[in-house]
């Protein structure tokens, strides 16, 4: 794509962006990078332009920059944290055996020098200008050459030396699959400021938060490379490797020992790139004419699984595009790299071996983060549930829709693994930052399940239809601007008309559980009496379904009385009785039914499942 064209799409794409209130405003930096690759000992150089656009009302005197390649050094932060938790993620430790003792050591803890990663930035100016730098870790703390006023710009320039660690997490090179380069974390990068302030989080392998922008970078690497990652690929006739456009084979002088790759990427607030000489690249059009580009190693037991791969991704984008909103960009790429799955602007690094029902999952999880973390880009660091959780969400829809088996819930697994967590005793509040969890799984659990499970049970306080509007409109309000926790709550307020801020407290900020049972049964006259409890801490609305013994059923619906709503019936095929309200403060509730009790067959509390009751074996009363 021509660059004027390309600059075209943009405005048209993206310009809508600046149409918000004056209340709002977010940073914009453009990226313009030349990159040169010595494969032969992973280190490469690069020359930097960054022009910052200051839009918020502050004087900044002093800026901050991402150096991630420092975190894979011996002694670092991310080393000491593999070290000192109590279940460090298997892929970046050794297991060592000490007697009938197994050791989990650090993989970073003993690199060699050739084998770590680092990014060290020299000749730093502000607009010609030598500024003072900082290096603490992995972050870069700049010391302006003069302050940036507010609603102006400066232009930042600087020479950086990388080299890339052997692959412990995420980046690095020669993967336990042989890919031999996975290009993220890779480049030095400005750090969010928001309304929040500084968001300049050490990298100590959780998850990230980054200022929208335009990137324009130009890799230099050996010829026999095949690179994928972020972006369009502005010279595909000079690169080849099935990226030409023409029908034509390129031929390369005799004399080319490297090739220029020319990427431009709008709008984005990440850039990513993975290289092997190995790759087969494939390009199938997907919804809306985007480009799905799979590039994976060539090796009989990969190409398979990911050829059948192929077909099930275009249907995947369009089950997204129908849920939540159209993928904005004009090529997505699935690239074969990395470790488990990251997910990068406009493309995700990934594991490629493995079963096809097993990569499948993880490039329909990886492609979901397209809309939630690469477009609505909420801070991951600080709520990563609204990242993980929504795009596990959504995951589970997909995978259901693609399933010859549909299941009536299929968040049940989901559910199982947040009531483990709530078993285990070691949750916490999902106001806790990414990196301060004490251990791992709660994290995961909590971001991932949990994350979920609000959207979810959404569905069981405002139905359904609510919460698949309630996503178009937050996707539509949102994109682009990095949104909050209360700005999905507001949104399915606006939508339903319902009170949510009790719901956002209890389930996010919070361990309070809930838990609903049926207390008592009794006959009283010619009705019977059911009196329900609370006996965890958050409230909820109450879905009854009772069953006779003459085969007929009928369900009671209780509000409750902060959220000043009425759920519709979501099943029209069965009576619904709609009750007096029930209100926190009271521990007990009850109502009457106009059949006596022998002939009643089953009670049950939500018989949907969708509301995370932490015992459910309390809420079904049964005829003995």
């Amino acid at each position: 794509m021509k660059k004027t064209l390309l600059i075209a799409l943009i405005s048209l794409s993206f310009g809508n962006i600046l149409a918000q209130s004056t209340t709002y405003w977010q940073q914009q930096v453009d990226y313009n990078m030349d990159v040169v690759m010595d494969v032969k000992n992973y280190q490469y150089k690069g020359k930097q332009e960054l022009v910052y656009t200051n839009n918020s009302s502050d004087t900044l005197k002093r800026v901050f920059y991402h150096l991630f390649n420092n975190a894979f050094q011996p002694g670092s932060e991310m080393d000491a944290r593999i070290q000192s938790i109590k279940d460090p993620d298997g892929r970046m430790v050794n297991k060592i055996k000490d007697g009938d003792k197994e050791i989990k050591e650090s993989r970073i803890k003993n690199l060699k020098p050739n084998e770590i990663g680092y990014l060290n930035i020299s000749n730093f100016k502000q607009d010609g200008e030598n500024a003072v730098t900082k290096t603490v870790g992995t972050i870069l703390e700049v010391i302006l050459a003069k302050p940036i006023l507010p609603n102006s710009k400066t232009t930042f320039t600087l020479n950086f030396d990388g080299q890339v660690p052997v692959q412990i997490r995420r980046s690095g090179r020669n993967n336990g699959e042989g890919v031999e380069l996975s290009m993220a974390q890779w480049y030095p990068k400005m750090a969010e400021f928001d309304f929040e302030g500084w968001h300049a989080d050490p990298y100590i392998a959780r998850e990230f938060h980054g200022v929208w922008g335009n990137f324009d970078v130009k890799i230099t690497i050996d010829k026999d490379y095949v690179l994928g990652g972020s972006g369009y690929l502005q010279n595909p006739n000079k690169i080849g490797h099935g990226y030409q456009d023409t029908g034509l084979s390129v031929i390369y002088p005799n004399n080319t020992k490297t090739l220029i790759w020319h990427f431009v990427a709008p709008m984005v607030h990440d850039f990513a790139w993975a290289a092997d000489k190995n790759y087969i690249h494939d390009v199938v059009k997907g919804p809306n004419n985007v480009d799905l580009h799979f590039l994976y190693k060539n090796n009989p037991s990969v190409i398979e699984n990911w050829q059948k791969l192929e077909p099930l991704m275009v249907k995947v984008m369009g089950f997204y595009n129908n849920t939540v909103g159209n993928y904005p960009y004009k090529q997505y790429s699935f690239i074969q790299g990395g470790d488990g799955g990251m997910e990068y602007a406009m493309c995700t690094l990934m594991l490629g071996n493995g079963s096809l029902a097993g990569i499948l999952g993880t490039a329909t999880h990886e492609l979901g983060h397209s809309w939630f973390q690469h477009v609505l880009a909420s801070n991951e660091s600080k709520h990563p549930w609204m990242d993980e959780g929504f795009t596990s969400y959504i995951e589970d829809l997909a995978m259901n829709e693609l399933a010859e088996n549909k299941l009536e819930n299929p968040f049940d697994s989901t559910y199982k693994a947040y009531y483990r967590l709530v078993e285990s005793g070691k949750e916490q509040p999902q106001t806790t930052h990414g990196d301060r969890y004490e251990e791992n799984r709660p994290y995961s659990i909590s971001s991932y399940y949990k994350g979920s499970v609000f959207l979810s049970q959404l569905e069981y306080l405002i139905g359904k239809e609510n919460v698949m509007k309630t996503l178009k409109r937050y996707f539509q309000e949102f994109k682009f601007k990095h949104p909050t926790p209360n700005d999905i709550k507001r949104t399915a307020e606006r939508v339903s008309g319902a009170n949510l801020d009790w719901y956002l407290t209890d389930w996010t900020q919070t361990t309070n559980t809930i838990d609903y049972g049926i207390k008592e049964v009794k006959i009283n006259d010619d009705k019977t009496i059911v009196t329900l409890e609370r006996i965890g801490r958050m409230p909820m609305p109450i879905d009854i379904l009772v069953e006779y013994i003459d085969g007929t059923k009928e369900s009671f619906y209780i509000p409750l009385r902060m959220m000043s709503f009425e759920k519709e019936n979501q099943n029209s095929e069965i009576k619904r009785t709609v009750l007096s309200d029930w209100a926190w403060g009271f521990p007990t509730h009850e109502f009457s039914i106009t059949k006596l009790k022998t002939a009643i067959k089953k009670i049950t509390i939500d018989p949907s499942g969708l509301m995370a009751d932490v015992k459910r074996e309390n809420n079904i009363y049964e005829l003995k």
